[in-house]
């Protein structure tokens, strides 16, 4: 574990396991690399070596003086990797890191390799209706005591930031920046897309996005796609890595795939 140089910003990074190539973990919304990875991590790490990363404002990385975007984020990210010499690395991105994990493929495909990309959209269309007017409304009250803001406090340099932290993360989340279909479509890194079926994201939006990675094609004529489509039944969205029986039985083999 240690601490990369991204601007003026110092990123917590974790190590764990060997193997190449590496595989890049990007946490979600609010969470810190336990949080989001606990139930998946010591398993991919038996045959990867595995960097997560916590992401400006969250978990063990300072509040930085640039924006909270998918971009900075992405940038950061790529920072990172830079300075660890580990690229290029397939990457698994969940939730918020899944759309950092997409622009960093966008602004940086020479680092990504392969991406796994679970449980968000590409554009704002993409989520349930109604599920970005709950984030709007969110405030840090209504996370008091709740599992994000105790493994915020119990690794945070200054834990009375979590308030600022959901305020930014709102703003982030309500006002991100869409992907064109065409900019998904020309991503030259191999995507498996994964959602379940009770997801924030619609699951028309998954088999869009799949389309548009060259999936949706009768593989039995043409040979399949580099692309994967995944959707995990009986699985909301905040469950989707608390099943590492589902998850891991393809994430695995896609990242092995030649």
């Amino acid at each position: 574990m240690g601490y990369a140089r991204a601007g003026s910003l110092d990123v917590y990074y974790e190590e764990h396991g060997e193997g190449d190539p590496p595989l890049l973990l990007l946490h979600g919304a609010l969470a810190t690399i336990e949080t989001s990875f606990a139930a998946v991590l010591p398993e991919l790490a038996k045959c990867r070596r595995v960097v997560a990363v916590e992401q400006q404002g969250h978990g063990r990385t300072r509040a930085g003086d640039h924006p909270l975007t998918l971009e900075s984020m992405a940038d950061d990210t790529a920072a990172v990797l830079d300075q660890l010499g580990a690229g290029p690395v397939d990457v698994l991105g969940y939730d918020l890191g899944a759309g950092v994990a997409l622009h960093l493929a966008a602004r940086r495909p020479d680092l990504v390799r392969r991406l796994v990309f679970v449980g968000h959209a590409f554009d704002r269309d993409g989520f349930h209706p109604g599920v970005l007017d709950g984030v709007a409304r969110l405030t840090p009250a209504m996370l008091v005591g709740s599992p994000f803001e105790r493994a915020y406090a119990a690794v945070a340099p200054d834990p009375s930031g979590f308030a600022t932290l959901v305020e930014r993360t709102v703003a982030l989340e309500t006002g991100m920046t869409d992907l064109h279909p065409d900019e998904v479509r020309a991503l030259a890194a191999p995507t498996l897309v994964v959602v379940g079926d009770a997801d924030l994201v619609r699951p028309e939006h998954a088999l869009r996005m799949f389309r548009l990675r060259g999936g949706g094609v009768p593989g039995d004529l043409v040979g399949l796609p580099a692309a994967q489509l995944a959707v995990l039944p009986g699985t909301s969205h905040a469950a989707l890595l608390a099943r590492p029986d589902l998850l891991l039985a393809l994430v695995l083999p896609f990242l092995q795939a030649h």
